[in-house]
This record gives structure tokens, sequence and C-alpha cells, in this order.
């Protein structure tokens, strides 16, 4: 399951939306391959490194990476060869214009705290496969999988790209920091390439992975046009885009907006705490063996698509309602008993960068979302819209609250706290569960959500 951002939410293993794009006869990215000179802009003067400390939402991204959650993966399959060199000087055009994702993650043991050092130059290399490493690889992956699903190639090399860590052990991070910015490209048979785009989550929510991609195409896009004009071909100029480097989201709040006393933190806390003793859990197939990430899709045609939006506008609710209740109704019918009603929570990821102080904008990277938490009551057969309607009012009605700043600091802090414990936590059940866990979420939604538009 993905994040959904107001159309975004969180599961157990956090992802970015999978891309797969098939582009035209000619991609634009292919045009990278073609010539590109790289200048530092620097221009031989030296600038030092920039240091901040990790805000408390990037410090339990930091945390939570350590049990596997906290990688964002964007992966693209081209149809024409791109040249490495040329696509990684690209890739350090984005670096200079975004300082974050140049930046290096440092971890003190002494302190327990998380930092990030920002380098004066771009640095990101690509790593490369070629066609027959990366067969060797998917049929690896495929003998792994052994579920019966026919997987494409693109959603094996994005779950194995989920569950590549590189942030589990912060104690292993280089004397330099950790990058939080990785690049692989992979070569597929039959004249095909993917690329796979890695990020540390506390750098990457969902708008920066779009955004992301969308400078990228208009490097690639700024070129062709040039091109066109005539004459030699032109080397990729600079990011549109230029900002600095940004705080953490808990020092942008506007003033008085995340103001709580420490008795109203206490109190919150322990109703958060109660609260989720009470939510139903989908249940661990092995909690012996080693846990690791899969990517559950969901694809719809066009009429489907704007079936769902107008069904959406009718009923005054946004599409994050109509998604969280399809996926509730999803996760209920995996169990023995649906007729019995159980109590879920949701938690809403929401885009906070236009309302931030000062505001930001979608070409801001890093990660400025903040989470609000609700529980539903389902039962088997309960009509998708009036739970879609459900789920959206109460994440509405928190939202105009002001949750996603005041409780901010209290998900956080229980975050950190389960990983501290996870004894604690449902996986660490010792039984041995026989009912099966939810193999195929996506058919599931897709069934319920054609029934509902019939």
């Amino acid at each position: 399951m993905e994040l959904l951002n107001e159309a975004q939410r969180a599961k157990v293993s956090t992802s970015c939306p999978e891309s797969a794009i098939s582009p035209p006869e000619q991609s634009p990215l292919s045009h990278l391959s073609q010539t590109m000179s790289g200048k530092n802009h620097n221009d031989g003067q030296r600038v030092e490194p920039i240091s901040r400390p990790a805000g408390n939402t990037e410090h339990s991204w930091c945390r939570a990476l350590s049990q596997g959650t906290g990688v964002a993966v964007l992966t693209l399959q081209l149809s024409q060869a791109i040249e490495i060199p040329i696509f990684q000087q690209a890739l350090r055009k984005l670096q200079d214009a975004h300082p974050i994702l140049r930046s290096k993650l440092h971890y003190n043991p002494s302190k327990k705290a998380f930092s990030f050092t920002t380098p004066a130059t771009s640095h990101i290399q690509v790593q490369s496969f070629d066609a027959s490493t990366t067969s060797h690889l998917l049929k690896n992956l495929s003998e792994k999988c052994g579920n019966g699903f026919s997987i494409s190639p693109l959603h094996m090399i994005q779950e194995n790209e989920l569950n590549s860590n590189a942030w589990a052990n912060p104690y292993n991070f280089p004397s330099s920091g950790m990058d939080v910015f990785l690049a692989s490209v992979y070569e597929l048979p039959g004249s095909k390439w993917i690329i796979a785009l890695r990020f540390h989550t506390g750098v990457c929510d969902r708008t920066t992975a779009v955004t992301l991609l969308r400078e990228l195409m208009e490097l690639a896009g700024d070129r062709l046009e040039e091109e066109a004009k005539g004459g030699e071909k032109p080397d990729i100029g600079p990011v549109k885009y230029q900002e600095k480097m940004q705080q953490g989201i808990e020092d942008l709040i506007p003033s008085g907006m995340a103001k709580k006393t420490l008795w109203a933190h206490g109190i919150d806390v322990l109703e958060y705490s109660v609260n989720s003793l009470r939510l139903t859990n989908l249940k661990f197939k092995d909690v012996k063996w080693p846990k690791f990430s899969e990517v559950a899709r969901l694809r719809m045609n066009p009429h489907e698509t704007n079936q769902i939006l107008v069904g959406c506008k009718l009923r005054g609710i946004k599409l994050c309602g109509a998604l969280a209740a399809a996926a509730l109704i999803a996760a209920h019918s995996s169990r023995s008993s649906p007729d019995q009603r159980k109590k879920y929570g949701v938690l809403t990821l929401t885009d906070c960068r236009s309302i931030l102080d000062p505001p930001l904008s979608p070409h801001n990277f890093g990660f400025y979302h903040g989470a609000i938490l609700n529980s539903h009551a389902v039962k088997g057969g309960d009509n998708l819209w009036d739970l879609a309607s459900r789920c959206y009012l109460a994440f509405d009605n928190s939202k105009k609250c002001n949750k996603h700043f005041s409780d901010m600091a209290d998900l956080n802090f229980l975050l950190c706290r389960a990983i501290e414990n996870p004894s604690l936590t449902a996986s660490s059940s010792s039984e041995r569960h026989s009912s099966p866990f939810l193999r195929n979420p996506s058919s599931t939604i897709l069934i319920r959500f054609r029934r509902e538009l019939d």
C-alpha cells in the first residue's frame, strides 16, 4: 500500500508511488545521453558545508529505518538507452538545485542524534547493472516471490529497491556521512532500461518525488527545444527552481498551531496508546522470518477512474476518502469472520507546504507532510461510499482542528517508543497464524470499486 497525499495513506511499509512510464518512441530522457557538460556552480570558490540537526519528524524516519520502514523509491521504465555519465550529470544538476538531495546523514552515538551536512558540490554516483546481471537478479527475485502472481520486472525491481536499506544501521555510516539519494540503472533484455531512484524518506515525501520527476523531464525537454532550433547540440542548462537548504517541518509551523500544554500532550499520548489497543491488526504470516516490503498495485482504466472522481465530487469528498474506504474493506475481507465489526486505524499524510511559515512550494524538497490518525469500525457488507464519506469527514474535521500540527510531536514520540519496544507491537506475537495474509489486496479493492460502480 502506498502513501496517499490527501489521496495518500500510510501503511506498514512506507513507499512513494510507483511510476511505471512507457515513453513514446523517442523518450525525452533518452536525449540526456546525447551531449552534456557539467559546470561547477562554485566557479572555483570554496564553500563550506552547511549542517543542521534533523527535525523531530526527520529523526523519526531515521529511527524507523532501523526497522525497515522509511525507504522511498521512484522507478521508471525507458525504451531507449541512456548513457550513465550523462544521466549522472543530470541528477547532479538536481542536487545543485536542491541541497537536501546532496546532503549527508550523520549519527552521533553519544547523543543518539541525527544531522544533515550539505556539501558545496553534488556527488551522486549512478550504479549500473547490465542485462546479464539484471536477468540473474530478476530470476532470483522471481524464485523468492513464489506467490503465483505474474509480476513485471519493473515491479520486482521496485520491491528489491524498497528492501535495499542503506540506512538500517547508523553505526555503520561512513565518517563522511551517508547519502540520502541513491540511483541505479538496470538494463533489461529487449532494449529496455529501468531507472530506480532511492531516497531516505526523511528527505523525500510524495510531493518531492513527483516534482523531482517533472524537473528531470524538464531538463530533457528544454534540451530538445534548443536542439530543434538547429545548430550545435546545446548543453542541458541548470534546473529552473533553485532553493536554499530548508529547516525541518517543525520549525516552519505557524505560531500557535502546534501549541499544547505538557498536560495536554500527556493526555493525547495516553489516548492514542489506549485506542491503539482496540485496533485490529493484519496478522503476520510468520514472525520468525525477516520481514520485507511488497507493493500492492491498483490499476483502473480512464472510465473507471472518472467514475470514482465523479462519485467523490457528488458526495463532496476527496479521493483519499474513497481509497481509504476501499483499503479498509479489503483488509477486513481478509479476516476469517468478516461479518464481525472490527475497528481499524487510518493514518493520512497531508502536504503542509502551502500553510507553513513561510509557505513552501512543491519545488522545496524534503518531508513536509503532517499525519492525522483516525479510527473506523468496519463490518462485512459496508457500503463503500458510506464508509468513504465517514473516512473523509473524520480526516477533514481533524485537519480543521490543526491536528496534523498539534499532534505531530505526540505521533513522533509514539512511533519512536514502538521502535524501541517491539515487544509491544503486533509483530512480536510468537504464534504462527494459519489464516492467510492479505495476499492480493489490489484485486479485492478493484472488485469492490467495480461492484459499487455497476
